[in-house]
């Protein structure tokens, strides 16, 4: 049976390669290029960077694969503690995984317009645009798959119960995000406070997995009670 710690520190290293994917692949490659305001500068942008824009695509496919691979390294480590949680955050994850990849359909159209002359500058955009909501729509899943770790942090002795409180409101930001976006598009400042939470919320738990692991062996009456 793989260790607890050792299932901890691989999620760790997974947690932080998925983070260093998914913000390459959209502050940087899509980013650079992604001018809402400018659909010419748009579809200029991706066909003079369109190795960059590629190699977003790729990095946000790795990202999904990573993902799966996280949630089942996490459920590992929680289905000897808290099953219920566990199998709820592998099934977040399945879902949130796949929807990065149904998103990146957009990003796809955008790169065959921006590269066809037979195609408006315009639909460029508008594709990139809806890949842009359809990310932001998509990290409910994202904040989905916090909660039962969250739970089970709060509910076990694996993790500090401050580390699952933390998670929680990570949760709770991140599936406000969309709604926020959506609702009150002009609330930046609200949105810069939900943007903080999250942040806040994954470094942290990246970092304690990375350096502490866990905090102890739980109980095996745990299991029972959680069950």
């Amino acid at each position: 049976m793989t260790r607890p710690l050792t299932l901890a520190r691989t999620a760790g290293v997974l947690y932080l390669l998925l983070a260093v994917l998914g913000s390459w692949a959209q502050l940087v490659a899509r980013g650079s290029v992604h001018d809402p305001d400018d659909a010419t500068a748009t579809a200029a942008g991706i066909v003079e960077h369109e190795t960059l824009f590629r190699l977003s695509l790729a990095a946000d496919i790795l990202m999904a694969v990573v993902f799966v691979l996280l949630g089942l390294a996490l459920y590992r480590l929680l289905d000897d503690v808290h099953r219920r949680a566990g199998t709820a955050l592998l099934v977040f994850v399945a879902v949130g995984a796949g929807s990065i990849l149904v998103n990146l359909t957009f990003q796809v159209g955008a790169l065959i317009t921006a590269t066809d002359p037979a195609f408006d500058v315009a639909t460029t955009l508008l594709l990139l645009d809806l890949h842009a909501y359809g990310y932001a729509l998509g990290g409910v899943f994202f904040g989905l798959w916090l909660l039962p770790m969250g739970w089970a942090a709060v509910r076990t002795t694996l993790f500090p119960t401050w580390l699952g409180v933390l998670l929680i409101a990570g949760s709770v930001a991140w599936v406000a995000s969309p709604v926020v976006l959506l609702a009150l598009p002009d609330a930046s400042l609200l949105d810069g406070v939900i943007a903080t939470v999250t942040t806040v919320a994954e470094l942290t738990l990246i970092v304690y997995l990375l350096v502490r692991g866990v905090r102890r062996p739980a109980p095996v009456a745990a299991l029972v009670l959680s069950s």
